[in-house]
């Protein structure tokens, strides 16, 4: 059940990252961060995605690794676009926050897996 929640969550986030980034290209003509933000924040998701279909445990914490590494990502394009006035306070604290909930369901998740794996 954790992992559907955390899969929704992660697809939220990729929504809420192209149609924010899709906003910020139109109006403030900003391409090469929301391009950034747009690859990191979508392929949370798809790497959790994929995870589901891993052919063993250590391919599945490898691919929840990528998502980490990815979220860890989002967050970093989130605050540089955020510190130089792209990204709305409103906005950045609606993706930041999302981004740090999937973070920490990620570390758990990854956690857990290693300690069933070297059982």
């Amino acid at each position: 059940m954790a992992d559907s929640i955390m899969l929704e969550k992660s697809k939220e986030l990729a929504v809420d990252t192209v149609l924010i980034g899709k906003e910020i290209i139109q109006n403030q003509k900003e391409y090469v961060l929301t391009r950034q933000l747009i690859k990191s924040g979508t392929s949370v998701g798809a790497n959790i995605h994929e995870s589901k279909y891993a052919q063993s445990t250590a391919d599945f914490i490898s691919k929840m690794q990528i998502a980490l590494k990815e979220c860890y990502e989002s967050e970093y394009w989130l605050e540089i676009m955020h510190k130089t006035g792209y990204l709305n306070e409103n906005d950045f604290q609606k993706l930041i926050t999302k981004c740090r909930e999937i973070r920490r369901m990620l570390i758990a998740s990854i956690n857990t897996a290693k300690s069933n794996g070297s059982s």
